[in-house]
Formats: structure tokens, C-alpha cells, sequence
């Protein structure tokens, strides 16, 4: 029989041998037989039309992306990958690439921005579908041309960053695997994700020194990471909890750091409109106010460009001012002559 369930209220699957031999075994994911019996109808064809007139199949959302997840495993950015996609499948499950356009795009825009999330959280999803196409079209052959997608306009990024006062406020205020990590994150710059997956294998301590891989650095280039004495005492306190991770919780690895309980400890501080994030702007800033020099500051954040950290640099007026003499004449050195006209 061409097409099955298992059950009297299963899912509907299919079985039939194409027109190259190849067995094909699927499900239709429908519990309607009618619908079911529609997809068996056009997979026959599709794979006759591919054997008998040459023609290229025809990929879903779903192959490209499995195969765009798998081809990224080792990127640091593949658990969020995951959670975008998870959020879009609903709406672009079982779809055809040709036929995932611009005004669907728009469509799922719109809704996700119904939930009351900002412009550049819906900005994400739009770049996660432009990139999966994108992959299908240039690299894969899977697909003649990409949609151009809209992107949203977006606030430029505003630094936002503690004072000391502030943040002795929030670390006290904070469970202690949070203040350690946040304590941490103060100390070495570091973003959340390279703080949570800190491993043990990362750190020398007799060295004073901890590094960062390329494939979990945002900039793709590994980063050394130069530990200063309050950073060296967080990761003492941290020695003996676990085997592998850094940081954990009842000891398991934590995974996600800016979550209810940092919230409610912002609000007990008094604190408004900081992320976690904001952690590592704090450490620019501090660094600007001290003297740092920008190049300094770049590497030791891991920056990828001179770009990045120069929105920190009119926090300090004293680190531009300590140059400003360097084009001086100096009165002693130059005697002005007087004109007699």
C-alpha cells in the first residue's frame, strides 16, 4: 500500500519504489489521509520528473536547514542558531525554498514584532532566513535566486556602563554564582558566553592567563586573556567545583547568566536598563577612564576592529588631553618677530 499509518489516528506515512530504484520511505506529517495522499501524489512526481527529464529536486526549508546547522556545529554561535530556528519552523516547515519569499518574510516579521520584541531581536530571525538562502543559492545550487529581505532600522548602540559605586551595589546584591561571574566579566572584558563556557583547560593560573578559542570568539580570532589578582581570586574560589567547567551552579555548568535572578537583583540595586552585556562596556569604560590606550583596550576585550572600541573613548577627557600637548610649540623655544610695516 502506497500510504500507511500506524494507528486509527496516526500519522500518515508513504512507501513506494522510484523511478531509480531507490526505496522511499517517508512520513507525510498529517493525520489527514486526503492531504497524505496529495503528498505521496506530488513526491512521485517530483522524482519521476528528476529521473526521466534531468530535472534539479526541489529542496525544503527543512533539508536546508539541517544541512546549514550541521555545516555551522562548531560555531560559538550554534545554540542560538538553534533557538531562532526553533521559533520559525511553525512558519516555514514543509515549504519549498522557491517559495519562501520577501512577503512572507514580512509576514513573519510582523508577528514576531506582535510580541513586543525590538527591531533588531526581529532583525536576527530576518538575517538567520537571508543566511540559510543565501547558502542554498551560492553554495548549495539549491536555489536560482535569494530574496532580498528587509531589515529594520535600528537605534545605534548606546554604551551603557556602572560606576564603581554601582556596581558594588549590584555584586552585593546578586546570588554568589552570579556575583562571581559577574565579578569575573568585570575583571577580564570577557561576553557572557565565553564566561559560562569557561573551561578549566582554558586557564593558567601560574601563568596569570586564561584564552578563549577562535571558534568561540565572536571576531572568529582566539583571545588571551591576561588575569589581574581579582580575577585570579574569583577562579581560586571556583577551583574544585567541577572537573571541567569554570563556573556552576549546585554544581552544574551554567549555561545562561542574565536571567530572573540577575533582573530581580537589578531592581533591589536600583539599577535600570543594563543587560549582562553591559558587564563588558563597563570594562572599557573603566579601563578609558584609567588611561588605557584604545589599541590596548581592543586587545584585551578581543575586539575585532580600532571601530569598536573608539565609542568608549570620549569617556575620558584626560586620556585625549594628555596628547593635546604633543603639537606645542612651547613660548620659551620660539621668539615671534615683530613686523614693521
Amino acid at each position: 500500500m502506497s500510504i500507511f499509518r500506524r494507528g486509527k489516528k496516526g500519522t500518515w506515512y508513504i512507501r513506494f519504489t522510484a523511478p531509480s530504484g531507490e526505496r522511499i520511505y517517508e512520513t507525510t506529517r498529517t493525520v489527514d489521509k486526503l492531504a497524505a495522499q496529495e503528498y505521496h501524489d506530488k513526491r512521485k512526481a517530483e522524482l519521476w520528473r528528476e529521473q526521466k527529464l534531468g530535472e534539479a529536486p526541489v529542496q525544503s526549508w527543512n533539508d536546508a536547514v539541517v544541512r546549514w546547522l550541521n555545516e555551522g556545529k562548531h560555531l560559538s554561535s550554534y545554540n542560538e542558531r538553534v533557538r531562532m530556528l526553533k521559533w520559525l519552523d511553525p512558519y516555514l516547515r514543509g515549504l519549498i525554498l522557491p517559495k519562501i519569499t520577501r512577503d512572507l518574510v514580512d509576514r513573519i516579521m510582523g508577528v514576531k514584532l506582535a510580541e513586543g520584541v525590538s527591531n533588531a531581536t526581529v532583525n536576527r530571525h530576518v538575517q538567520v532566513i537571508r543566511a540559510v538562502l543565501r547558502k542554498a543559492e551560492r553554495e548549495w545550487g539549491w536555489l536560482s535566486k535569494a530574496p532580498v529581505l528587509r531589515i529594520l532600522p535600528e537605534p545605534k548602540e548606546r554604551v551603557r556602563w556602572l560606576t564603581k559605586a554601582e556596581a558594588h551595589r549590584l555584586l552585593s546584591e546578586l546570588p554568589d554564582h552570579l556575583a562571581d561571574m559577574a565579578r569575573f566579566s568585570l575583571a577580564t572584558g570577557l561576553r557572557e558566553s565565553n564566561v559560562t563556557g569557561l573551561r578549566w583547560n582554558q586557564v593558567d593560573m601560574d601563568r596569570r592567563c586564561a584564552w578563549v578559542h577562535a571558534n568561540e570568539a565572536k571576531s572568529g580570532k582566539a583571545i588571551a586573556v591576561p588575569l589581574n589578582a581579582e580575577a585570579l581570586e574569583v577562579l581560586r574560589y571556583q577551583q574544585g567545583k567541577h572537573p571541567n567547567r569554570v563556573f556552576t551552579y549546585c554544581g552544574k555548568p551554567i549555561n545562561k547568566a542574565g536571567g530572573k535572578a540577575w533582573t530581580k537583583a537589578l531592581k533591589r540595586a536600583g539599577i535600570q536598563d543594563f543587560r549582562w552585556h553591559d558587564l563588558r562596556h563597563t570594562f572599557a569604560s573603566w579601563h578609558v577612564q584609567a588611561g588605557t590606550p584604545l589599541p590596548v583596550i581592543q586587545e584585551l576585550g578581543g575586539w575585532s576592529s580600532p571601530a569598536m572600541v573608539q565609542r568608549y573613548a570620549h569617556l575620558s577627557s584626560e586620556y585625549v588631553a594628555q596628547h593635546a600637548n604633543s603639537v606645542a610649540l612651547g613660548a620659551d623655544k620660539v621668539q615671534l618677530e615683530s613686523r614693521v610695516t
